[in-house]
């Protein structure tokens, strides 16, 4: 093959790639246009893997829309996803605390148990028994040619397991077990719900032509900023970079004066050049919904010190009334497992029922 082959091909997956991305952006806010004149048509699962504390990353890229999209009416589903720990971890110590501890989070940021399902993977067996069929609906190179299980498998160390190959069929479970027809995600989840529509009109066509059994999800894109650590990097639990919505008040200003910055006095919002300025400026900028050039030349000459200090402030009072609920909330732990018991039970309910119908749909009902 020729350089100038090649260059051609990378144009042309390159060229496929963007209308693709074009295509999910339009069906997107079409959808997003429909959920707005009637939310209550609409059916939404998204989740969390119970590795850890939610960081200011989470509030901004998935939990606020959540708050937003439930109060609006939208049926809401949170799923915890355990199950998925073990993809690329050898242990599942510190589990049960991390779930708790996420529905706190939760809580605190505005969900309401009453409004949304919140459930754990382990705790609702035909959900998972819906692997079987729909692992008999793709093929092993649709599973490899993931780009996502690829980063994560690569970015994890660890050989690659059937469970991590199979990851985005689990995810067809959870969005499918409950007729979800619409999944927030980020422009690199979007495969996953490309394999989630294929493998509903896979099952519809083979075994429930006269009557569907699954809708063909859509996705949301989500158009939150990508939130920067006070690193200037991506905000990750890993990196140590992250503002936990746990936090107090007190780590979270000892966390921010720490940050590194650079040597130039005056403060300008810079991403390129000066990542980690312009990472407190963004954090700020969120918090206040200002803009952060504003506050940059608002704090000018005084410094580093001082762009710090405005930093500690704007996150600890927009982060003071989510601590308080979360500190009332953590007294009566006894409650937070009650609405996780409760949450299981309603989506027992639901996956035993989608369960019957698949059964019935491939003719084993006995």
């Amino acid at each position: 093959m020729t350089d100038e082959t090649q260059e051609q091909q990378i144009t042309a997956v390159g060229n496929e790639m963007s209308a693709s991305f074009l295509a999910a952006k339009k069906r997107s806010d079409e959808t997003l246009a429909a959920i707005e004149k009637n939310p209550g048509k609409f059916t939404m699962l998204t989740g969390d893997r119970p590795t850890g504390r939610l960081h200011m990353g989470h509030y901004f890229g998935t939990l606020r829309s959540r708050v937003e999209m439930q109060n609006k009416g939208v049926h809401t589903n949170i799923i915890i996803a355990d199950y998925q720990v073990i993809t690329d971890r050898d242990t599942t110590e510190h589990i049960q605390d991390n779930v708790l501890n996420l529905i706190l989070d939760y809580m605190a940021a505005g969900i309401d148990p009453e409004k949304t399902m919140i459930y754990t993977h382990s705790s609702v067996p035909a959900e998972n028994q819906l692997m079987l069929p729909f692992l008999s609906l793709v093929t092993e190179s649709e599973l490899h040619r993931n780009p996502t299980v690829k980063a994560e498998m690569e970015a994890s160390g660890h050989a690659l397991t059937g469970l991590l190959l199979t990851y985005p069929v689990h995810q067809a479970c959870d969005i499918l077990f409950c007729k979800g027809n619409i999944v927030p995600v980020g422009k690199d989840q979007l495969p996953h719900i490309e394999l989630t529509r294929t493998i509903a009109r896979r099952f519809n066509e083979r075994y429930a032509k006269k009557n569907p059994v699954f809708p063909e999800p859509d996705a949301i894109l989500s158009d939150a900023p990508e939130i920067p650590g006070l690193d200037g990097q991506k905000m990750s639990k890993s990196r140590g970079n992250s503002i936990m919505l746990s936090a107090t008040a007190a780590e979270t200003a000892k966390l921010i004066k720490k940050s590194r910055t650079d040597s130039e006095r005056k403060i300008t919002f810079d991403p390129i050049n000066r990542p980690e300025v312009s990472a407190l400026l963004t954090t700020a900028a969120l918090t206040t919904g200002r803009d952060p050039k504003e506050i940059a030349e608002e704090i000018g000459d005084s410094g580093a010190g001082a762009l710090k200090m405005y930093v500690v402030e704007s996150v600890n009072n927009f982060l003071a009334p989510m601590r308080e609920r979360r500190a009332e909330l953590a007294k009566d732990m006894d409650y937070v497992r009650d609405v996780l018991a409760e949450g299981n039970k309603k989506a027992n309910t639901i996956a035993n029922e989608t369960l019957e119908q698949v059964r019935d749909a491939m003719g084993m009902r006995y």
